[in-house]
């Protein structure tokens, strides 16, 4: 490695094709767009990730194993020294494909949404079987990094509820994954059917109290982390042991627009990793470092991320140093990206008073 740089890893949405149809994904069965990169441009991502100094190349879809290159592509970053990780639902892994990501020491996350009858109506039929199975064969070569959670509503079933997160809980404590990460519904645009899968403000207070009382229980056998902003309003009030520690190290749940990069399938880069609305450059006609310098630099990303600038009921939040909410449901449900984000219940005590 050459230098070490401001990113731990920087994902690449390898296709954004996808045979599952997740009532909370912006891929599902959909095709590969047009202008995704080839197998040299791939190989330039690559080049260009381990030169900005990331450790870690991360594969992210769509359905990764339904690009066809994918495995010359992991071994390349393998050769240049570059740590992998591979997330995926587990269908569509086949035996070529296993043994690729046992050659290459590949760590797997595999989303999982709660036992079978829910995961199933969120994610299709067959969905909790394919992630089992690849739960087990991950676990037995100490590939297995973390089961990833996301709440949602699928008509009448949900998995906002106990018994699902527990479940998936005691999957990754059997098979000892690292850690669970319960991830909030990402908005990824303002279509009304596609936002009915988002949990409502009360279910999300409920979840995030349920964590806090969970992270105790399980007592990081796994390690619970929660990618929703307003989950660290709530340890805070919850009194969490060593906050300030738990928060800068830890906590995945802060809105990294801005602050964060990942590319997207056709060789854009986007400054989250959730947020395809706004692009930043190519890697086809500039490097990721200048990529990343010209974000830092830019008005328009600086005044997203100085969260003085925040409008509606989150701008006078005494807690929005701490959350701030997430930018792309502000965008979405508000049309300003720089709005409040309305699935958080709280009410701020400056408009209590009045």
């Amino acid at each position: 490695m050459k230098n070490k740089g401001p990113l731990f890893i920087v994902p690449w949405r390898c296709t954004f094709a996808c045979d599952s149809t997740c009532v909370h994904c912006t891929s599902a069965g959909k095709q590969a767009v047009p202008g995704e990169v080839d197998t040299a441009a791939a190989m330039k991502i690559v080049d260009q990730v381990c030169d900005f100094g990331a450790s870690f190349f991360g594969i992210t879809g769509g359905q990764p194993f339904l690009r066809k290159d994918l495995f010359e592509v992991l071994d390349y970053a393998t050769k240049l020294g570059l740590n992998t990780s591979i997330i995926t639902d587990g269908r569509l892994l086949d035996d070529k494909a296993f043994e690729n990501i046992v050659k290459n020491q590949t760590k797997i996350s595999i989303s999982i949404d709660g036992a079978q009858k829910t995961n199933d109506a969120i994610r299709g039929k067959g969905a909790y079987v394919a992630a089992v199975s690849a739960i087990e064969r991950f676990s037995g070569e100490k590939l297995l990094n973390c089961l990833v959670y996301t709440f949602a509503n699928a008509g009448e079933a949900t998995n906002v509820n106990e018994a699902d997160m527990v479940h998936v809980l005691d999957l990754a404590k059997k098979y000892d994954a690292r850690w669970v990460v319960f991830h909030g519904f990402i908005p990824y645009s303002n279509d009304k059917t596609s936002l009915k899968a988002d949990p409502t403000p009360q279910q999300y207070e409920w979840v995030c109290n349920k964590l806090y009382d969970l992270t105790a229980r399980y007592n990081g056998k796994p390690a619970i982390n929660v990618y929703i902003p307003f989950y660290a309003r709530v340890a805070k009030q919850r009194g969490m042991p060593h906050f300030d520690n738990w928060f800068n190290n830890f906590f995945l749940g802060r809105c990294f627009f801005g602050k964060f990069l990942s590319i997207a399938e056709n060789g854009d880069a986007i400054p989250c990793s959730y947020n395809d609305a706004y692009r930043v450059g190519n890697i086809k006609n500039k490097p990721i470092k200048q990529i990343w310098d010209d974000m830092q630099n830019s008005e328009f990303f600086n005044k997203v991320k100085d969260k003085g600038n925040i409008k509606g009921k989150c701008g006078v939040c005494e807690y929005k140093e701490l959350c701030g909410g997430c930018k792309s449901a502000a965008l979405f449900y508000t049309g300003d990206i720089l709005g409040s984000d309305p699935r958080c219940g709280y009410i701020p005590a400056a408009l209590r008073k009045k």
